[in-house]
């Protein structure tokens, strides 16, 4: 059943931050905010990914769009104090949280365990990193274990039409339609706990006929080969995460070479358990990136073009980010490594690695397993994600690339470089709000304070970042105003900090205009 009532409080939450906007202009006798000056080559996947066998979970967008409206008709005191309603301040829900997985998705669809019996074993493999210790080569696979039920196309239709705002399934353009039936399908998988799982690893050849540079930067490895059963079984929610040391089979040690060391991975019983291991030198310099609205156009703070460009469209890099990413793979050391960091699901991942082997360097892979389902974890999972990486790598360097309309990235990025100082080597983020009009997303920038003011840099378009000398730290195009307010700070609606002057011209406008929006939510 399509979930109309959810669709229409999506929009009019929408149709709220637009008068909202509207009603937050700023004052033209304010004094302007202070300016503070802060401080190709597309890489194919070693291994296709088939989206047909992504996955994410279905979604009621109910509970969160009341809540959100709740907050705003009662907590929205003053838009630049603190007073924000959580909407803001919590970050952007994910569309695909929260959703029936395992046993869960049996009972919803009334199928009986023999039925899933009979069906074969899937494996999602996410692409691992691997650290070198004094045991050697040191990986972490990590990934889920599930099976695909059958389920009619008329109900798969139906489903998917949850996640569609004003328009359903057979409306959309035929790619479209297989978009989403496609990851409909693969969202009412059922995981497989207490699973062993086993893997086949052999060299894999570097792409190209000049070789792969950057993060790629991957040699062909010259050993490696052999078979492993990972020490544990897969949780309740069909995950595995775990690292394991490797035989050395002649492989290069991680601190004798530059250069990145490729294996492919094979999950032993199954077609679609495949993936590339990036087995990482001591040394270097870790790009880590987000991908929505910084690699890829997802407008995830608009709610019909975020799904629609989520759920149904294929995906989209954004402008040429691709060109800068791949000059930074030909033009970086040997020893540079990609590492892809998404909250988005788990389930969802295959598509998001399609998409990124096809247009940006190879690297290794991060997303949201299943034991972060909730949404406080959900808010927690990014830190922990980083955190993990930094500590595997405790001699590298690290680039964060990401944009403001996450607000875990927001805390999240500056605080790595207060607790790792000596290995941010520079933080680049998109400010969304200065370049989209649909973004009414506050970010808050108060967690840069006190940090090298060249260190990061809030651009606005890709060519922001070219000709920059990351390797000696060039971190900052001092052709770009910052405007860094250390408070909360939005351009669309025009909220520069407490420092900026700015005000509601009638809050009591702002107040009746929500109330009203609140009032028609509330009867449907």
């Amino acid at each position: 059943m399509v979930s109309t009532r959810s669709q229409q409080r999506a929009l009019l939450l929408a149709a709220t931050l637009r008068l909202a906007h509207a009603a937050a202009l700023p004052d033209p006798t304010a004094a302007p905010a202070p300016v503070q000056v802060a401080a190709p080559i597309i890489t194919p996947a070693a291994i296709r990914f088939d989206s047909r066998h992504s996955y994410l979970q279905k979604r009621n967008l109910l509970d969160d769009i009341k809540s959100g409206v709740d907050d705003i008709a009662h907590s929205w005191a003053s838009v630049l104090g603190t007073d924000l309603p959580s909407l803001f301040t919590d970050g952007i829900p994910g569309w695909f949280d929260g959703l029936p997985t395992g046993t869960q998705v049996l009972s919803s669809l009334g199928i009986g365990d023999d039925d899933l019996a009979a069906k074969p074993t899937e494996v999602l493999n996410v692409p691992p990193y691997a650290n070198w210790t004094d045991q050697g080569w040191n990986v972490r696979f990590h990934g889920n274990v599930y099976k695909i039920p059958d389920i009619s196309q008329s109900k798969i239709d139906d489903l998917a039409n949850v996640f569609l705002i004003d328009t359903s399934v057979d409306k959309l353009p035929a790619d479209e339609q297989a978009n989403a039936r496609n990851l409909t399908r693969s969202i009412f998988i059922v995981q497989q706990g207490h699973e062993n799982v086993s893997m086949s690893l052999e060299p894999a050849p570097s792409q190209g006929g000049d070789g792969e540079p950057g993060g790629g930067n991957a040699v062909t490895a010259p050993g490696g080969t052999q078979n492993l059963t990972l020490p544990y079984e897969t949780t309740i929610e069909g995950d595995f995460d775990v690292f394991v040391p490797i035989k050395q089979n002649g492989l290069l040690a991680g601190n004798e070479t530059k250069n990145v060391q490729r294996l492919n991975v094979y999950t032993n019983g199954t077609l679609s358990g495949n993936a590339t291991a990036f087995l990482v030198p001591t040394e270097g310099i870790t790009f880590i990136s987000d991908i929505d609205d910084i690699l890829r156009v997802t407008k995830i703070y608009d709610p019909k073009e975020g799904l629609l460009n989520s759920f149904a469209r294929n995906f989209t890099p954004w402008m040429n980010m691709p060109e800068i990413y791949a000059n930074w793979s030909r033009t970086l050391p040997n020893n540079t490594h990609f590492h892809y960091l998404t909250t988005t699901p788990e389930q969802a991942t295959r598509n998001y690695m399609d998409f990124i082997y096809k247009t940006y360097p190879g690297g290794s892979f991060d997303t949201r397993p299943l034991n972060f389902s909730n949404g406080n974890a959900t808010l927690s999972i990014r830190l922990f994600l980083l955190n993990k990486i930094f500590e595997t790598f405790p001699q590298r360097k690290f680039v964060l690339v990401a944009d403001t309309s996450n607000s875990d990235v927001m805390t999240d990025y500056p605080q790595l470089a207060h607790d790792y100082p000596n290995q941010v080597q520079c933080i680049f983020l998109r400010n969304t709000s200065a370049t989209d009009s649909s973004d009414w997303f506050p970010y808050n920038t108060a967690g840069f304070e006190g940090l090298n003011n060249k260190s990061y840099m809030f651009f606005r378009e890709p060519n922001d970042l070219a000709g920059l000398d990351i390797y000696n730290g060039q971190c900052l195009n001092e052709t770009i105003p910052q405007n860094v307010t250390f408070s909360r700070q939005d351009e669309v609606l025009g909220i520069h900090g407490d420092s900026a002057g700015r005000k509601l011209q009638s809050s009591a406008t702002l107040g009746f205009v929500v109330a009203l929006v609140v009032a028609m939510v509330m009867t449907l």
